[in-house]
């Protein structure tokens, strides 16, 4: 999808989240499909909502640092009927112990991120884990 023109990637993103609707492991699939994106090191303020690009910018820009890919997953599959309903969150997550940064996606139960291609469920996460910024994401139709 991410060597296409900005036209063919918008018709290919319509038939992925299309397929996701029946898919038995929708989100691991919207996670591979994303960690297949080329990485950059920096292209959105993960700290600034406001900056961030809405989903038809995602993805004419084409540009993906890590907190965007997150940003990605999440408008693929607030974009589906099947999620519709769903609450979801995105956390920039320290780790104490490790002195890291993550990005995790919350989507009602689940915790989703790309380092792992999985998703895991909220009380999974290490006790040295915790969430320095959340953002309730709005609701897309």
């Amino acid at each position: 999808m991410f060597n296409k023109k900005y036209t063919d990637r918008l018709v290919y993103w319509s038939g992925f989240r299309t397929s996701l609707e029946t898919s038995a492991t929708p989100v691991e699939d919207t996670i591979a499909l994303f960690n297949a994106a080329p990485v950059e090191l920096y292209t959105t303020d993960p700290y600034d909502p406001s900056t961030w690009p809405d989903p038809w910018e995602l993805i004419h820009e084409n540009s993906f640092c890590p907190f965007v890919r997150i940003l990605a997953i999440c408008y693929t599959l607030q974009l589906t009927a099947r999620f519709s309903n769903s609450n979801f969150e995105i956390h920039i997550i320290k780790d104490r112990s490790l002195s890291t940064t993550e990005y995790l996606l919350y989507v009602d139960d689940l915790i989703l991120g790309t380092s792992q291609g999985k998703c895991v469920i909220k009380d999974k996460l290490p006790e040295t884990a915790y969430s320095e910024y959340t953002h309730v994401m709005p609701l897309l139709h």
